[in-house]
């Protein structure tokens, strides 16, 4: 699953609007790439089976961290990469809708009269399509809400199954990038502002 986005969200530090593409090659692998709206790059984030980066291509930086973690970063709650995979694509299997990786809470799921995911929430974390794409269950335009942060992604481009090159999830480039910390990484990042 490929595609390009719009995402705005809130949070008590404010308001920030971004584009981000991405790149899903379930079960464990992504990608995703978040500019400004001038289409400058602000970070990348890289999702492998055992290990998650963020980083900071202008500053030559990344900071490695769990995949809960790393998306936590970028939307600002904690999700799985196979969870947000299905919140964007509207296709859950059984099992996840049953039960979560985070074992204490589940996700709940109502559909819509089409049979299509609508809403869902799992303890503190909602969301709600706002728009499919037509005559799909995928999500075009989407709300969500976490009492950490809340905010709406737009689908603006989406492929399936397109052939994937492998150099696309490589690390290689971590040779030239200098480790750092969280907090590092966020004070880096707070400077462009």
């Amino acid at each position: 699953m490929e595609g390009y986005a719009s995402l705005r969200t809130s949070n008590e530090q404010g308001t920030a609007k971004s584009k981000f593409s991405f790149l899903f090659q379930l079960p464990n692998q992504g990608r995703i790439d978040v500019s400004s709206i001038l289409g400058k790059t602000l970070y990348q984030i890289v999702i492998q089976e055992e290990e998650s980066f963020f980083l900071v291509p202008s500053k030559k930086v990344y900071w490695r961290g769990e995949e809960g973690e790393i998306i936590d970063r970028f939307l600002g709650f904690e999700l799985k990469l196979h969870e947000l995979v299905s919140i964007l694509s509207g296709q859950w299997k059984e099992q996840e809708e049953k039960s979560s990786d985070y074992g204490r809470e589940e996700w709940f799921l109502e559909k819509d009269q089409a049979g299509r995911i609508k809403r869902g929430h799992r303890g503190d974390l909602e969301f709600e399509v706002i728009e499919f794409f037509k005559n799909t269950g995928v999500v075009r335009r989407l709300a969500f809400h976490h009492p950490s942060s809340q905010g709406r992604i737009t689908i603006l481009q989406l492929r399936f199954n397109n052939p994937v090159k492998k150099e696309v999830f490589s690390l290689h480039f971590l040779k030239n990038y200098q480790l750092k910390t969280w907090e590092e990484i966020e004070e880096m990042m707070n400077e462009r502002r």
